[in-house]
């Protein structure tokens, strides 16, 4: 603040609010007003006065405007004076893991595995030689004597022999 008058001016508070950029009658936050007792600056000098404030934790992540104004007195008269008006940005707070760090790391890793069991199955598939159909005889060939000596004296071996007999 400075005081290029010729009265010492009383700094009585310190006032900020948020906005949204696009319009500036849609009010986002009130911050906390600094209050400064017997805080004076002389004529024809500078001074400065912290001011700190945080945004609602709420607040989602982007740009807003910031409005600063300073309420001060000369001579028992109240002004009150904007002292900042522009672009602040909102970030999340900074942390190693996030959502989205976690969402594209699992993300990238089923990509990587999918793509890795694809082409693991497209060299099976190259590699495999195909090879001819066996013919399989499905009983509808002869049967030798020889062939059949370990059925001797079973039920099957007796009712071929009767319809042998018969033929």
């Amino acid at each position: 603040m400075e005081n290029v008058g010729e009265s010492p001016l009383n700094i009585i508070t310190i006032e900020a609010s948020v906005h949204l950029p696009f319009d500036h009658r849609m009010l986002v936050q009130n911050l906390t007003a600094q209050v400064f007792d017997n805080a004076s600056v002389p004529p024809s000098t500078q001074a400065t006065f912290p001011y700190i404030f945080a945004v609602s934790k709420f607040l989602q992540p982007r740009t807003f405007d910031l409005v600063g104004t300073v309420v001060y007195e000369i001579n028992q008269s109240p002004y009150q004076s904007t002292f900042y008006n522009g672009t602040i940005e909102v970030v999340e707070a900074g942390g190693f893991v996030s959502v989205e760090l976690v969402f594209l790391v699992t993300l990238g890793i089923s990509l990587v595995v999918l793509l890795g069991l694809w082409i693991h199955d497209q060299f099976k598939r190259i590699s495999q030689k195909t090879k001819a159909a066996s013919k399989v005889e499905v009983g509808t060939g002869t049967t030798d004597a020889p062939m059949d000596e370990w059925l001797q004296g079973t039920a099957y071996n007796q009712s071929s022999s009767k319809s042998k007999k018969k033929k």
